[in-house]
């Protein structure tokens, strides 16, 4: 589903309230983060903001994808997501957000 497009009548209704307060934000950050990905391939000068703008929306991109077949439990969601929401992974490395997010899964 594309969140940005999304005309769902059901909507966030159908979800539980811990995912509602955690990813309220998530859709917003992931449009915004989309639309300045695709001016920023342009230009190389970016503002502060608007590179942690991209930044996170790397991480949170990064952090919402799941193996095939092995979807994450609801709670498991919440967790991964209130961690990107609210900047844990900002400063890590892309490419180890996947194990961040196993370490976090495990304990």
């Amino acid at each position: 589903v594309n969140v940005g497009l999304s005309v769902s009548r059901v909507g966030s209704s159908a979800q539980i309230k811990a995912m509602k307060q955690v990813a309220g934000s998530i859709k917003g950050e992931l449009a915004q983060y989309r639309e300045m990905a695709a001016f920023a391939q342009f230009g190389s000068d970016l503002d502060a903001a608007t590179q942690r703008l991209l930044n996170r929306g790397s991480r949170l991109t990064e952090l919402l994808k799941q193996p095939q077949f092995s979807p994450l439990k609801t709670e498991e969601q919440v967790a991964v997501i209130f961690a990107g929401v609210n900047g844990y992974l900002d400063k890590l490395p892309v490419n180890q957000v996947g194990k961040f997010e196993h370490g976090l899964l495990s304990h």
